[in-house]
């Protein structure tokens, strides 16, 4: 997989601490994180380690503490709630394990209603829901309600609603915990296609070892600390280096006007 050099996510010192009583409980503590376009990214850890609160916090659902989450160069602590909502609805696609589809809409029409908050003509929320219920093979069933799809399809209609409005992030929790072996591959095979193809950040909280295998990189989550697994390859990438300037001609006079370096 081939990064872009600078993240999409950096996040530095974050705490999220939250006052039980007289004790305090630290969600998240001081985690330090960068997390680059076309990332498949997955969080493992216990029940209560954190990893809910760190979706939040990506999400833009939450804010921390202490410390920064800055996303595309914007600290989302000091976004107001009209700029969050703005990010949430054009930026962040969400899935859950318990699918969340509306059970009085069909397929098409609980991916068109992604759409409405950005107020696109009706004609082209249909047309879009349609091209992502194809993109996730189930262009045929488009007018079936969630209660006559099987739980990978209701999910997969699930990743369509949250693709509905070019999202450059998808934060998933556990979205196999309700489905079997076979539907699960297939959701993995729609997520790592939406990285790999489309520069989709993928960032997937999982407690099954072989979903969290679909990642890039894997970070284990105990007790609101995050760290790389030892057997995670991913590294950073490295920034370019400079490009040597190019020489100038013995016979050219010193001011003569140069070629721009291609690295400016």
């Amino acid at each position: 997989m081939e990064t872009a050099t600078e993240p999409l996510y950096r996040l530095t010192a974050v705490d999220r601490y939250f006052r039980v009583g007289s004790a305090e409980v630290r969600a998240v503590d001081n985690v330090d994180l960068e997390l680059y376009p076309g990332e498949l990214v997955a969080i493992e850890g216990p029940s209560g380690s954190g990893k809910s609160t760190m979706l939040q916090l990506l999400g833009a659902l939450d804010k921390p503490s202490r410390g920064s989450v800055v996303f595309d160069g914007r600290d989302l602590s000091k976004l107001d709630d009209a700029e969050l909502t703005s990010i949430r609805a054009k930026d962040i696609g969400f899935v859950f394990q318990a699918f969340n589809l509306i059970p009085t809409l069909t397929a098409s029409e609980n991916v068109e209603l992604a759409m409405v908050p950005l107020k696109g003509a009706k004609a082209e929320r249909r047309r879009r829901a349609a091209e992502l219920l194809d993109q996730v093979g189930l262009s045929e069933r488009s007018r079936h309600l969630p209660s006559l799809l099987s739980g990978g399809e209701q999910q997969r209609v699930a990743i369509a609603r949250a693709m509905a409005n070019n999202p450059r992030v998808i934060l998933a929790d556990e979205p196999t915990g309700n489905l079997d072996s076979r539907s699960s591959e297939e959701i993995g095979t729609i997520l790592r296609s939406l990285a790999a193809e489309q520069g989709v950040t993928v960032i997937l909280v999982t407690h099954a070892d072989n979903v969290a295998g679909w990642a890039h990189r894997r970070l284990a989550m105990r007790d609101g600390q995050l760290s790389d697994r030892p057997d995670s390859e991913w590294k950073a990438p490295a920034a370019a280096a400079p490009a040597e300037p190019a020489p100038v001609p013995a016979e050219e006079s010193p001011a003569a006007e140069r070629s721009p370096d291609p690295a400016s």
